[in-house]
């Protein structure tokens, strides 16, 4: 049983920055693809980046490519993304994900997740 939890969210001007964490307490992380999702309300679990298992490949959804960034260190069991020039579309409750298959953006391709943390971006 992987447990994630998840830190860093928060309100944020649009344009600005935020940096959201997720620690894995599995000895086994670096075995795992890591992902994170968010979900607006009203709206379904959206997929918004991925990271392979070393972290030598990443993909994303279109709408945060060239300002999001998802990374990993296996050594502190924790994949991190990385958001700037934020916007208002971006609020939501964002969750990471483990899973076992690489390039899957379906929620249910993931088998633990975390409880959420909510991100705003507003002025």
């Amino acid at each position: 049983q992987v447990q994630l939890v998840e830190s860093g969210g928060g309100m944020a001007q649009p344009g600005g920055s935020l940096r959201l964490s997720c620690a894995a307490s599995e000895r086994t992380f670096s075995s795992n693809v890591m992902a994170w999702f968010r979900q607006a309300p009203g709206k379904d679990r959206e997929f918004v980046a991925a990271i392979s298992r070393i972290g030598g490949n990443t993909y994303y959804t279109d709408s945060v490519k060239g300002r999001f960034t998802i990374s990993r260190d296996n050594a502190k069991k924790t994949v991190y993304l990385q958001m700037d020039r934020m916007k208002p579309d971006d609020t939501a409750v964002y969750y990471c994900a483990a899973g076992m298959v690489w390039y899957a953006q379906r929620p249910k391709n993931y088998d633990y997740w975390g409880q959420g943390t909510q991100v705003t971006v507003s002025s």
